[in-house]
């Protein structure tokens, strides 16, 4: 089933979420924190450790690619028993969600009016989003990489990277956040990726300081959202094996320890298991996946 959440019905009964105000219906917190009681039960009991999301409500932005992230989160998500939505900037979504078995949206993510009629969306025809996945970013052929050196980049250019791999998490990040508070349970997982985290290349500054902002957007949220039981991750992969994967990229895989580049499914499920209530004392984390290539001192001795 596909939607375009830009023209979504914005005059029916559901009043329409102001997006400048995301914080309402959060869940009050006590002012003052009880000094603890070594003989106090904990205060809720963890969750059972299970990978299953049955009437999870999730979203995973960015999965219009077949052979993408995006794409096999969302296959794992649904067969872990979620409700999964999908949104991308075009509408080959509708292909994906058709092949998944899923509701697919188009919406330009660094748009804040759209992303809040993509909130609306969702919540209108699958319910109040649980687990969200902000993939949307990594480079494809629809919006490749800037490689050019600082000296040579363009404010338009730094700031089409900026927008694309960090904003797009901070304003879907912020649309669905007060009502997992509200509700006591919720999984964030963010796309960052060792280029900036871990590592950097030449001529990549833009992508490597976003990249690099998704994991301080990551860590902070998570502080924030730590006493309304959801939780904040993050995913960094390396060279990960996509039809949109050059050549060079292709050799570099071949250079890691492992010995091979890794693939969109070998991601996801690092991804899926943070959203899962298996993963409920994990927040605030950065997951690297490379193959082991980024504690590699060095590649000869």
């Amino acid at each position: 089933m596909g939607i375009d959440a830009r023209a979504a019905d914005r005059s029916g009964s559901r009043p329409r979420r102001d997006v400048s105000r995301p914080g309402m219906g959060r869940r009050p917190r006590s002012a003052v924190t009880p000094e603890p009681d070594e003989q106090d039960a904990p205060a809720s009991l963890p969750e059972p450790v299970t990978m299953r999301l049955d009437g999870k409500v999730a979203l995973v932005t960015g999965a219009g690619s077949p052979d993408g992230i995006g794409y096999a989160t969302a296959r794992r998500l649904s067969d872990l028993g979620a409700r999964v939505a999908i949104v991308s900037t075009t509408r080959r979504i509708h292909e994906r969600a058709g092949e998944l078995g899923v509701t697919g949206f188009v919406a330009d993510l660094t748009d804040e009016s759209e992303v809040g009629a993509l909130a609306d969306a969702v919540t209108e025809q699958l319910g109040d989003v649980e687990v969200l996945v902000n993939n949307a970013g990594l480079a494809s052929r629809a919006s490749p990489e800037v490689l050019r050196p600082v000296a040579q980049l363009s404010y338009d250019e730094w700031q089409g990277e900026i927008d694309r791999n960090l904003t797009t998490a901070f304003l879907c990040s912020r649309a669905f956040i007060g009502g997992m508070a509200e509700r006591g349970w919720g999984r964030i997982v963010n796309l960052a990726a060792t280029a900036g985290p871990v590592n950097a290349l030449p001529t990549e500054a833009a992508y490597a300081a976003a990249k690099a902002g998704v994991v301080g957007l990551t860590r902070a949220l998570a502080m924030e959202m730590i006493a309304d039981g959801v939780t904040v991750n993050a995913v960094a992969p390396g060279t990960i094996y996509t039809a949109a994967s050059t050549m060079a990229e292709i050799k570099q895989g071949l250079g890691t320890p492992v010995g091979r580049p890794g693939t969109p499914d070998e991601v996801a499920a690092a991804i899926t298991f943070l959203c899962s209530p298996a993963a409920s004392y994990i927040t605030g984390q950065m997951l690297v996946v490379d193959g082991g290539n980024s504690v590699r001192e060095a590649q000869f001795r």
